[in-house]
């Protein structure tokens, strides 16, 4: 980032005003010179103004600071460079070769809305043959982001459901059934600990999204350092019930390292979701403004290939859901002024081979 200012520059127009620009060379090999940046006027002031602006410095001097000089005009003008700030801009992966973990939560949404299970109407129904659109949501999702996650174990959650023996509605209970230890070995882990609860607990209601988010914000809320991220995917079929306090939560959560997807399955409106996404206007509660936007919402109807083409279906919908979360993960970064820690060294095989004497 450079910031200049010029003075008493020439009028190059007999009748017209002063309108001067700043252009930047880059010197080639062969003695020959290209342009790589060119400097906007700002016609806001009676004096010439430059805003500032960034020049990639590899394309200014191929990352050689000290090669950087520059040309003096004539006729007593002066080109003052009043600022200089080499910015190295991160991305995502930065973060994930330092080390930085993605932690990944399943909330699927139990509620009798649903429909029976053992009906081939019901969302949830369990066909010998293909799997249902929780499945591929959970599939389509869950397979992409445990690459980012190193011990491969996953929190399963469920909501809306009477859970046994004694029928009590829960909307944060365990798919594999303990409570103390929610997590389930790999998205094939959370897709058996999913068909056995659609065999155990009854569906129910309401919809409440709160009590899960608020289960992976108390995570996130111990982990700030950046050496972690959670992101929590909450499927769903239908209207939410208790929007004012998920409202709340997300605005909480919105200052924690944490991202939410939500996908709805069905055929129902989803006007609510597309309001707690907050692309369009950023979510509130009660007077406060989220910090930053963490939700990402997507009707899966959307993505289901007219073929019938299943693979296709949960690609689409993987690449769109997801497509939000670096850059929600960066301005969480950003914001708290956390670097990625350096990558550690690429692994060398020994020069010479081990051996061993029995």
């Amino acid at each position: 980032m450079m910031q200049f200012c010029g003075n008493k520059l020439d009028k190059k127009d007999f009748f017209g005003k002063s309108d001067p620009f700043l252009v930047f060379y880059r010197s080639n090999e062969d003695g020959t010179f290209t342009i790589c940046h060119k400097t906007e006027v700002v016609k806001n002031t009676l004096n010439p103004v430059w805003q500032a602006f960034k020049i990639p410095v590899r394309a200014l001097c191929n990352g050689d600071y000290d090669s950087i000089s520059f040309v003096l005009l004539p006729n007593a003008s002066q080109v003052t460079l009043l600022s200089f700030l080499v910015d190295i801009e991160v991305t995502f992966l930065d973060y994930i070769k330092g080390g930085t973990q993605i932690n990944f939560t399943v909330a699927i949404d139990f509620t009798a809305s649903n429909g029976n299970p053992a009906q081939p109407t019901s969302l949830h129904y369990m066909s010998p043959y293909q799997l249902n659109a929780y499945a591929m949501a959970l599939k389509a999702v869950g397979e992409i982001i445990q690459d980012y996650d190193s011990d491969k174990m996953f929190p399963a959650l469920g909501f809306g459901a009477k859970l046994p023996p004694d029928g009590r509605v829960s909307h944060e209970f365990a798919l594999n059934g303990n409570p103390q230890n929610p997590y389930c070995t790999g998205i094939d882990g959370v897709m058996e600990a999913y068909y056995q609860s659609l065999k155990s607990v009854q569906l129910y209601g309401p919809t409440n999204f709160s009590p899960v988010i608020n289960h992976v914000a108390r995570y996130a809320a111990s982990v700030k350092d950046g050496s972690q991220y959670f992101v929590l995917l909450i499927i769903t079929d239908g209207v939410i019930s208790d929007m004012a306090q998920t409202k709340e939560s997300i605005v909480n959560a919105a200052s924690l390292p944490m991202s939410i997807i939500i996908v709805g399955v069905g055929p129902a409106e989803f006007d609510a979701m597309v309001e707690l996404d907050g692309d369009e206007v950023r979510i509130s509660s009660r007077g406060r403004f989220a910090e930053r936007d963490i939700v990402q919402f997507v009707p899966f109807r959307d993505y289901i290939d007219r073929t019938g083409n299943h693979i296709l279906s949960m690609a689409r919908l993987a690449k769109d859901v997801l497509a939000e979360i670096p850059d929600q993960f960066l301005s969480y970064m950003r914001t708290r002024g956390i670097k990625p820690s350096p990558a550690p060294p690429p692994y060398s095989p020994p020069s010479q081979p081990i051996q061993t004497q029995i």
